[in-house]
């Protein structure tokens, strides 16, 4: 299939672990190459800090081709959520009925079986108040605990409301 906007690559983004977590030094994250030595973001972060889909970075290949992110030169406004899922064990069904609950408040989301996450995307057009108000109820549930990945100004002044 081909992206008329440009071809489809993976960033790598290396981690710094501790604790044990994230589980792995390097995530790599499918991207659009831009032309101009950055890419666009196009999956959800399940354990860098501080970027969001949608998000354009500086790449900088390797001797090997490997291309590794730089810095952020454009962040999205998008935020990354993610969870760990308790209910059912972090079931298959459990995890999609958490991204089904979110997909109602215009928020976008995956899971992954290992550890039980659901990651999210939430766009900046999404009802943050509502989505937040639902992040805090699963928490205080205990059908979760979350980790905010990649917040915004528009985030952080909707949680102050």
């Amino acid at each position: 299939m081909a992206n008329p906007e440009g071809p489809y690559v993976k960033v790598h983004f290396r981690l710094e672990i501790e604790d044990d977590w994230p589980p792995v030094s390097v995530e790599s994250l499918w991207a659009v190459e831009l032309g101009d030595g950055t890419a666009r973001l196009d999956n959800i972060p399940w354990f860098v800090r501080g970027i969001a889909c949608g998000d354009i970075v500086a790449t900088e290949p390797d001797e090997e081709g490997v291309r590794w992110a730089g810095e952020v030169v454009r962040h999205s406004e998008n935020c990354t959520i993610r969870l760990i899922v308790f209910r059912d064990g972090g079931s298959g069904p459990a995890r999609q009925s958490v991204i089904n609950a979110f997909h109602g408040l215009g928020v976008c989301g995956e899971g992954i079986e290992r550890f039980g996450m659901v990651a999210l995307d939430v766009p900046p057009t999404a009802d943050l108040a509502k989505v937040q108000r639902l992040l805090s109820h699963g928490v205080a549930k205990e059908w979760w605990d979350m980790e905010e990945g990649c917040v915004t100004a528009q985030w952080r002044a909707a949680s102050a409301d």
